[in-house]
């Protein structure tokens, strides 16, 4: 009897996801656990692997299209055996996230579920657009940018509102669209460098996140530095024991990071709609780097877990994203960022915001450098660089260098405050 491969619920927050790959087609076999799709969420992309061993008899949804959870996409079974009951329906294109007719006939593209809620909460028509997802799928930072950009136009006449993500309102008889750098160079006499090659989806998707981040807070940067001596101490006497030898430096400049926020909530806030909501857990995200692009996963309830606990979460929620074996939920309602690029030896960097969050902490390599005394003279320090970026919407400059100065005294008193 054949054996229905459903989409499975990745998250609590998933109402369907994304067919973007058909890794096996109908005819091949297969064998239990390899993968036989990939799909997409808001958030990220998955595998799903086959259950069983067998031929895939059918597949029940070409590559694009938007499937709720829990409906059989595929069938496995014996080669030659019949189906029963034949394929299910396709998912219903009634509502706002579905592909249907405008009032002229033409299509409108699908709406993701965050896209179609953010849509339905400030009233935009999103008729005849076309987003930066796959298929044209309009996402949450295109309708975001779409808002930036109808709300911050100079008086003029009136044009028909477009995501930042497909073409932008430039001065002229005509909006320019955004062309491709193969296409500028062609127009400018200039052969293209090389064979252009589309960005993955999930590039695509961390593309527009970052411009409609870009689009809808107004950031800026505070760097500073900060003694990094009690962190190599605390390293290097946590390395000593088994129990605790896996605790790295990044562990406990996000442990500090997470205490820093405790004390200053302030900066552990979302800021949505024009409203300040103060967070009463700390959810710390953390950049992570992946074969699939940048994910960043997140610790919930951080300010609950010891030293030893968040190392191993951090460590389990890694691995996790690498694999490709992360919950959505892990993804998702983090309230702080930290994203460190000191192993790869950069001292400083300009992170970039992860909305509705109003902060992200950049942490840079440790290095050389000179320092001042209390009796004046000269001596050379261990110093680990840090990079503050707020929105300024929501937090001013005083406020975030006080709050850049509270991380840099946990980061120096660390060897007092790491007890396991």
């Amino acid at each position: 009897m054949a054996t229905p491969v459903e989409m499975p619920k990745l998250g609590n927050t998933v109402e369907d996801c994304l067919i973007s790959v058909w890794v096996k087609h109908e005819g091949d076999t297969v064998s239990a656990g390899e993968v036989i799709a990939e799909i997409e969420t808001d958030k990220t992309s998955f595998e799903i692997t086959a259950p069983v061993s067998g031929v895939v008899l059918a597949t029940f949804f070409p590559e694009g299209a938007l499937v709720p959870v829990f409906t059989a996409i595929c069938a496995i079974g014996a080669r030659g055996e019949k189906l029963e009951g034949g394929a299910p329906a396709p998912p219903s294109t009634d509502g706002a996230d579905g592909a249907k007719d405008g009032a002229d006939g033409a299509k409108e593209a699908p709406l993701s579920p965050r896209a179609r809620r953010f849509a339905r909460q400030h009233e935009l028509n999103v008729s005849h657009l076309r987003g930066s997802g796959p298929g044209g799928r309009v996402l949450e930072e295109d309708l975001r940018a779409m808002l930036y950009l109808t709300t911050t136009q100079p008086p003029g006449p009136v044009q028909e509102p477009t995501p930042a993500s497909v073409a932008l309102p430039q001065p002229g008889p005509e909006p320019a669209t955004l062309k491709s750098a193969p296409a500028l160079a062609t127009e400018q006499g200039q052969a293209p460098a090389g064979e252009g090659r589309p960005m993955s989806i999930v590039r695509q998707r961390i593309a527009s996140r970052l411009r409609g981040s870009l689009a809808s807070t107004a950031q800026y940067t505070l760097h500073g530095a900060a003694n990094a001596g009690g962190l190599l101490a605390a390293r290097k006497r946590l390395k000593a024991s088994p129990a605790t030898a896996e605790v790295n430096i990044n562990d406990l400049v996000v442990y500090c990071t997470v205490l820093a926020l405790a004390d200053v909530p302030d900066l552990n806030a979302h800021l949505v709609d024009g409203a300040l909501y103060k967070n009463i857990d700390v959810n710390i995200g953390f950049a992570c780097d992946t074969d699939r692009g940048l994910m960043v996963p997140v610790v919930h309830r951080a300010q609950d877990l010891s030293l030893i606990g968040l190392s191993r979460r951090l460590k389990e929620l890694a691995a996790e994203a690498v694999g490709g074996t992360i919950a959505v939920d892990d993804l998702n309602g983090g309230t702080f960022t930290v994203s460190n690029l000191g192993n790869l030896g950069i001292e400083f960097f300009t992170p970039v915001l992860n909305p509705p969050q109003v902060g992200i902490l950049g942490v840079g390599a440790i290095s050389l450098r000179p320092a001042r005394k209390a009796d004046g003279n000269i001596e050379f320090i261990d110093a680990i660089s840090l990079s503050l970026t707020l929105d300024h919407q929501a937090v001013d400059g005083a406020p975030g260098a006080r709050f850049l100065k509270v991380v840099r005294e946990k980061i120096e008193a660390v060897e007092d405050l790491c007890t396991t």
